[in-house]
């Protein structure tokens, strides 16, 4: 199996910019011409993925099609890798929320379990379906190499889960329109570091 430290290597990958403003969640946006350049520009000198699993959403789903076609690679669509889900601040452009609920936004980054957006998923709910796909992938790839094409908040809380390191870090994580990012999975410091 492709390893690194005790788990499987994937490698997660961020959709394109859609031009959008504001926490999107699970808003089912399209990609920007410029996002599709930017997907395609970061995969174009690799090779050596063997599989690849997407968020159901358009942003990932439809580059991710055309990548699995291209290369004569198997695709899996999974709801479960879609963003998180922002409630009420869903689509809601940043700067209203900073003027309008600047205090509630300042509380969810620093600790996000416990002060949610209205109406949102909660973090318990988020990190659980983003581990339990992740699961599912390392068991369904067994040697194979794996690309998952995923959303900037799900990069954001398995890179915590994977690093050992608290949500309230998840803002100070960078993670740019079709970047790729390597992690390790299982993440085994879970049990150790992360509340329960």
């Amino acid at each position: 199996m492709s390893t690194h430290g005790e788990g499987t290597v994937i490698d997660l990958l961020r959709h394109g910019d859609t031009g959008q403003r504001s926490y999107r969640g699970q808003l089912d946006d399209a990609l920007l011409d410029i996002g599709w350049m930017q997907l395609r520009a970061a995969v174009q000198e690799r090779d050596d993925w063997e599989l690849i699993v997407s968020s159901s959403l358009q942003r990932c789903a439809l580059f991710a099609q055309e990548l699995a076609s291209a290369r004569g690679l198997p695709l899996t669509l999974d709801s479960r890798l879609a963003e998180y889900h922002f409630g009420e601040w869903q689509g809601v452009p940043i700067e209203t929320l900073a003027e309008e609920s600047g205090g509630e936004l300042g509380r969810f980054w620093a600790d996000p379990v416990a002060n949610p957006p209205p109406g949102a998923e909660t973090f318990n709910a988020f990190r659980a379906r983003l581990s339990a796909a992740l699961d599912d992938i390392v068991t369904k790839a067994g040697t194979r190499r794996v690309l998952v094409v995923t959303h900037g908040g799900a990069i954001r809380l398995l890179r915590c889960l994977v690093e050992g390191r608290p949500y309230g870090d998840m803002a100070s994580i960078e993670v740019h329109h079709a970047s790729i990012h390597r992690i390790s999975w299982p993440a085994t410091v879970i049990a150790d570091s992360m509340p329960a």
